[in-house]
């Protein structure tokens, strides 16, 4: 046969398109052609699977070798074809049956002896292939996270030759077993946090509705201590949450480690990252900052020392949970539904209000600071709150706060009976459904009248303080919303108004 046809994955963003690589062997003088839009990593697995076969006992044709990858329209990156296109080679010239390749999907970089590598974006391309009904051979390093995905058939393998015996029916790969999805996290305690009660409470209704707080105090009064305790406190992952995280993180470098299945991502870039690190990019886009953060934590310390056009890329995945990244050939999108957690000081020394009396600030300088913030960016943050700095008193004493585990009891309780009532958390509530389910009594619903004309409420802002007091409702185990909700969720937003 001199003609083969192997399944294989394309990644473009979160998605993972079927390409058929088309091996051809033809008489005439011999030559190696990939065609179908491959980029440099692709053109270069000529060489690897040319010294793969040699080194595997494999004769290599002396033929006019063509590969087609398709469809010819869809760019083609990495070495995961290298697999395929051996495989192909193997099957056009007749080394290894052909009948069986229908079954299978293919991907994995080839060492120059034959060993597989492992490959970037495994669980993603197996997590978009299981609609397929085809098994996936993959680097017996990647096999573990595309396991994950409950529902996929894997076949892990180690070199060339253990997938080609397999396919040759002389000695079957074992299938890949799942592993990790029982994992035990943990995480920093927020029993080892004293004082602080208030900033406390805020981060349980953070939690609890998956809502965004701004955090405002002098240097070290906690605040990355706080914010590092948060994904200990969050509700547990659902198996589709688990699946969409896990499936981002394996676009990484790095890839996606099983032993953190079912781990609340937490991101904190430095305050020097530029726009593309935070949203994605490059010229064949990856996912940034804020998309690896997704279903997690998004901590953005030192909020004032990030470049202000970096900030703003923050507001349309605030309101959308989504990020578009266009480039002329093509546009990705990824999901981007992170909890933003930022800390700032409140002037640039630090020390504005401090009862030491230490600020030297001018009203200016503290002025140019805070306007570092836009107007909008502010609006988009749930909760904004202070946190002073503590007592001689607080700072000696033992910590007696809750730990993590008791605030997460409420936390989880909370979140079940939302997504019961509405089927999602508080926070992504459309306007129509916060119509429906955040309407406070009529004790409520004057209170927020007086605290719009007074404050002078945005529309934004008047319908994030009704999904807060929906959470603090929530919280209280009440399916009323009444004057003590609205007041509590007003006061979260009070750095907004001072």
């Amino acid at each position: 046969m001199s003609l083969a046809v192997v399944h294989s994955r394309a990644l473009t963003g979160m998605q993972a398109p079927p390409v058929e690589v088309e091996v051809h062997l033809s008489n005439g003088l011999p030559s190696f052609a990939i065609v179908g839009l491959p980029e440099a990593e692709v053109k270069e697995s000529k060489e690897r699977v040319r010294a793969a076969l040699l080194t595997s006992q494999f004769d290599f044709p002396a033929k006019r070798i063509t590969v087609n990858l398709a469809p010819a329209d869809l760019p083609k990156e990495s070495g995961r074809f290298d697999l395929p296109i051996a495989i192909g080679i193997l099957a056009a010239s007749g080394q290894i049956p052909a009948k069986t390749l229908k079954d299978y999907e293919f991907a994995g970089e080839l060492a120059l002896n034959g060993d597989l590598r492992p490959i970037r974006g495994a669980l993603a391309m197996t997590w978009r292939a299981t609609e397929s009904g085809r098994s996936f051979v993959l680097p017996a390093d990647s096999a573990a996270e595309a396991a994950l995905v409950g529902n996929a058939t894997i076949y892990p393998a180690r070199s060339l030759l253990q997938v080609c015996a397999h396919l040759a029916g002389k000695q079957a790969l074992a299938p890949q077993e799942a592993n990790g999805t029982h994992s035990h996290h943990r995480y920093p305690d927020f029993v080892e946090v004293k004082g602080q009660s208030q900033a406390k409470r805020a981060l349980e209704v953070a939690a609890a509705g998956g809502h965004s707080i701004l955090l405002s105090g002098p240097p070290g009064t906690g605040k990355s201590m706080l914010a590092q305790r948060l994904p200990g406190i969050l509700p547990s992952m659902t198996d589709a949450e688990a699946l969409e995280s896990a499936a981002l993180q394996s676009l990484t470098v790095h890839g996606f480690a099983s032993e953190k299945w079912r781990q609340r991502p937490f991101r904190s870039p430095h305050h020097t990252a530029s726009a593309i690190a935070l949203v994605g990019g490059s010229a064949t886009p990856k996912p940034g900052e804020i998309s690896l953060a997704h279903h997690g934590v998004l901590f953005l310390d030192e909020l004032p020392e990030f470049d202000r056009k970096v900030l703003e890329v923050l507001r349309e995945p605030l309101e959308t949970g989504r990020i578009a990244i266009s480039r002329a050939a093509h546009q990705t999108e990824f999901p981007a539904r992170f909890q933003l957690v930022a800390a700032m000081n409140p002037c640039p020394c630090g020390y504005h209000g401090h009862p030491s009396g230490k600020c030297r600030c001018t009203p200016d300088q503290i002025s140019r600071y805070r306007g570092k913030l836009s107007g909008p960016l502010l609006d988009r943050i749930d909760i904004q709150i202070e946190v002073p700095a503590l007592r001689e008193h607080e700072l000696a004493g033992k910590a007696d706060g809750e730990s993590s585990a008791t605030i997460r009891l409420r936390v989880e309780q909370a979140a079940n009976k939302q997504l019961q009532r509405q089927g999602k958390r508080n926070n992504a509530l459309t306007p129509g459904e916060i119509d429906q389910w955040c309407l406070p009594d009529e004790q409520g619903h004057a209170l927020l009248q007086q605290a719009m004309q007074k404050l002078n409420l945005s529309a934004r802002a008047y319908h994030r303080i009704l999904k807060l007091a929906r959470t603090v409702a929530d919280l209280a185990d009440s399916d009323a919303i009444n004057a003590n909700h609205i007041a509590e969720a007003i006061q979260y937003r009070r750095l907004q108004f001072s």
